[in-house]
């Protein structure tokens, strides 16, 4: 009989790959947001003049969500290997979850609520 197990090439692939399209959105919109910054005049009214854009709000909301997948995946793996005991590993899990469904509630709020 047969028996499978939880190992092999494809173990963790959808990870590694989330990891790295993120990266890559994320050196993307750097690039963009440098360029942007370096055209745009200097004080508030060139950081707003860059984001008053829905186009670069929705980039900048993109981003984001990146940097909070990348962030995710990361953070768990580090939980995953240095906490051994499930319950409080779970809680730190749950905690993380919980912060970053915060951050991109924040982060609507800071692009589309900005005026």
């Amino acid at each position: 009989m047969v028996t499978k197990q939880a190992v092999g090439a494809h173990y963790g692939l959808r990870d590694w790959m989330m990891q790295h399209i993120t990266a890559v959105v994320l050196a993307v919109y750097t690039i963009l947001l440098a360029i942007l910054i370096f055209r745009a005049p200097s004080g508030y009214h060139g950081w707003s003049g860059i984001f008053a854009n829905q186009a670069m709000k929705l980039a900048t909301f993109v981003a984001l969500i990146c940097l909070f997948l990348h962030a995710w995946v990361g953070v768990r793996d580090i939980l995953m290997d240095y906490i051994k005991p499930t319950g409080v590993r779970l809680f730190f899990q749950v905690l993380t979850i919980v912060a970053l469904i915060a951050y991109i509630g924040w982060s609507i709020h800071i692009l589309w609520g900005m005026k």
